[in-house]
């Protein structure tokens, strides 16, 4: 199995938002916000090739939005998926298929790309995975969360025939009994998820079993290695107790597998291990994934 970092770019979000109820006078040192109060956050994808197959998780924002979508997320930067991915010598018809963690836009919005006046498919070769649970709640959205699932990026995967939908089987982080359930994918043997639902409801974290490590894809549960404090819960999140739950047990159990964390839109670090210090469980070294042997 050879793992591969994607880098789609960047783009900006409200710092205060991010941070939720942490102070700008604390967050602000960990990400230097700019006058409008916006951070820079990356848009990085993983790239897992096994066999005869190539296994892309989650695929940025896409740029087929308009002028007055992008001045309020202003998308910069010098990365493209084509780009990113012709440095491995692959290209987008070469994927076999797409994770979405989760249905927000910053995550499945280059699945889908604008040819004329149709929105087609962005992987024509590709089966692209989600779940019955989240599709659900993505294509019903209450009203603080129907910004993000934006019905262009997510109606057209359905209508091209190439969606399908992993079994979960109610697994989830627990809070009740401090166990994690971690749910075989179907996709692949080595592929696996954990399924969290403070972010949003039903969100699936892949966990990649490489040369005897888990190396966990963190979407929203730890956007940022910022993110691993505890009370740093972004005001994003649908249900932040449960977001602070899963993370006090998801960390554990981190730790003690001496587990590698793979985040998707830390602006600086890649990857991270763990280690427990007087102030909780905190990074141990940073790391890009290119560097594990």
């Amino acid at each position: 199995m050879n793992l591969y970092s994607i880098n789609l770019g960047n783009f900006k979000l409200d710092g205060g938002a991010m941070f939720g109820v942490v102070p700008k006078s604390i967050w602000n040192k960990l990400n230097p916000a700019d006058e409008n109060n916006m951070c820079s956050w990356a848009l990085r994808s993983l790239l897992i090739e096994e066999d005869n197959r190539l296994i892309l998780i989650d695929t940025g924002m896409g740029d087929k939005q308009d002028a007055k979508f992008f001045g309020h997320y202003f998308l910069h930067g010098n990365d493209t998926i084509d780009a990113s991915l012709a440095k491995y010598g692959f290209t987008k018809d070469d994927i076999t298929d797409i994770v979405l963690t989760h249905l927000h836009f910053d995550h499945c919005g280059g699945s889908i790309i604008r040819v004329g006046d149709q929105l087609v498919p962005a992987f024509k070769n590709a089966t692209y995975w989600s779940n019955e649970k989240h599709w659900h709640w993505a294509t019903n959205p209450n009203e603080r969360e129907k910004a993000s699932f934006l019905k262009e990026n997510i109606l057209p995967i359905k209508e091209s025939g190439q969606l399908k939908m992993v079994d979960i089987n109610n697994a989830a982080i627990e809070g009740n009994s401090q166990s994690i359930n971690v749910q075989p994918s179907g996709i692949l043997e080595k592929l696996s998820f954990i399924i969290v639902n403070g972010h949003t409801t039903a969100m699936m974290l892949p966990v990649i079993k490489w040369n005897g490590k888990s190396i966990i894809y963190m979407a929203d549960l730890l956007p940022s290695s910022a993110h691993i404090p505890l009370p740093y819960v972004m005001a994003y999140d649908m249900f932040p107790l449960i977001t602070l739950e899963e993370k006090k047990i998801f960390l554990q159990w981190a730790l003690k597998n001496d587990s590698i964390l793979f985040f998707e839109h830390d602006p600086e670090n890649e990857c991270c291990n763990l280690q427990l210090t007087e102030k909780g469980i905190r990074p141990k070294e940073y790391f890009e994934l290119s560097s594990l042997k």
